[in-house]
């Protein structure tokens, strides 16, 4: 229970001093009673530092928010106690294991032994600048990330008032970023059909499930037989594998959906089913042995030979596409594109659902360029003349 009667009240004292060599000294020191009527004492050497200390903790005892100094915890305690509560949250394993590598190479190289009442946002600042010149923008965000969610965790412990990291941000430099380019970063609808012929087995099985549902690879690596509906022709994506082949909850909310299969696909999940590995997990797409395959065998024993098999090879015959994002590039394609391109000509709020990214302006920012203009050439001229048309 926080006490806000009876207290004595904070006061500033002017403490003035002869050293031993003479020097005149003063010093303000603020005397005062935590929300817990503990008594505390801080000293500054400006009246200004003082009374502003002075002002901060009478707001904060008041709302029983306050921490004094000498009880603060230290950034490196605040980031075991953060981890700790991650873990508790059952998140999953890799992403625990990224959040403790922010902490030990990062955060705590530069502010471990800082005590958290201590820190002020230039402290902050300087830390974001130096991540900058240290790191690539990407992972200079999310360790500053993981510092912010430190912060957060030690004020709803009550181990700070406010996080002084609040409004210090890195932006995201989308200047120059490459789009996605068919052909280039996406398959084409012929390197597509090439791949699935050259496939084999579940290899085969496995490359047309991707390309025509975009499930990411940890879904792809976590998808079960309980959530295909064959009758129904669709599969429900309701948890996920991750880097170390632990099953979990999808990466979002969003991302727990409902995908339509088209009869080729439906067709060859049938066939693959009478041959797959049985296991305890009753994956879709296991290793020999029913458990959860591995990312790497995927690349090396499907993916790529697949692509060499069908002639789908960059200059130096390497596979063109190294990467299993490319087929969910190629998915989220073929639903933006017109009917009579051969594609399903989705709104954008239906893509959004079919790749189950947690935004709309994600989806957009991503693919938003290759959805069709609807004001090129005789429409365009169209459009022009009824407006212009004498009547109107």
């Amino acid at each position: 229970m926080v006490r806000t009667e009876g207290l004595e009240p904070s006061r500033e004292i002017k403490r003035q001093w002869t050293t031993k060599r003479g020097e005149q000294r003063e010093a303000w020191i603020v005397h005062y009673h935590d929300q817990d009527g503990r008594p505390h004492i801080q000293t500054f050497e400006r009246k200004k530092d003082a009374d502003e200390y002075h002002a901060t903790v009478a707001v904060d005892v008041r709302k029983g928010v306050h921490t004094a100094p000498s009880r603060s915890v230290t950034v490196a305690a605040a980031a075991e106690h953060w981890l700790a509560y991650v873990e508790l949250e059952q998140r999953e394993r890799s992403t625990v294991t990224h959040y403790r590598a922010h902490v030990t190479h990062h955060i705590l190289p530069r502010l471990g032994s800082a005590k958290l009442v201590h820190l002020t946002t230039p402290h902050i600042n300087a830390f974001r600048d130096d991540l900058l010149r240290t790191l690539s923008r990407p992972l200079a965000r999310k360790v500053l990330t993981s510092l912010k969610s430190i912060l957060k965790d030690a004020r709803r412990r009550g181990n700070i008032a406010h996080s002084v990291a609040e409004r210090v941000k890195i932006t995201v430099d989308r200047r120059g970023k490459k789009r996605a380019e068919i052909g280039v970063d996406v398959p084409t609808s012929d390197e597509i059909r090439r791949i699935i012929a050259a496939a084999q087995g579940q290899w085969r099985a496995f490359l047309v499930v991707a390309a025509f549902t975009g499930l990411r690879a940890s879904e792809l690596r976590g998808l079960c037989w309980k959530d295909v509906d064959m009758k129904r022709s669709e599969l429900h994506v309701r948890q996920r594998a991750d880097e170390f082949g632990t099953i979990g909850h999808p990466k979002t909310q969003k991302s727990e959906r409902a995908i339509p299969l088209g009869p080729f696909a439906v067709n060859t999940l049938k066939q693959w089913r009478l041959a797959c590995p049985k296991g305890t997990l009753g994956l879709v797409f296991p290793d020999d042995n029913g458990d959860v395959e591995t990312h790497s065998k995927i690349l090396g024993r499907g993916y790529w030979p697949a692509q060499i098999a069908a002639g789908v090879v960059s200059d130096n015959g390497d596979p063109k596409y190294s990467g299993l994002h490319a087929l969910r590039h190629f998915f989220a394609s073929w639903c933006i594109n017109r009917r009579q391109d051969g594609g399903l000509e989705l709104p954008i709020k239906l893509v959004q659902e079919r790749l189950g990214h947690s935004t709309i302006v994600m989806t957009s920012d991503v693919y938003g360029h290759l959805f069709p203009r609807g004001d090129d050439g005789s429409e365009l001229a169209a459009a022009e003349r009824a407006l212009l048309s004498p009547g109107r």
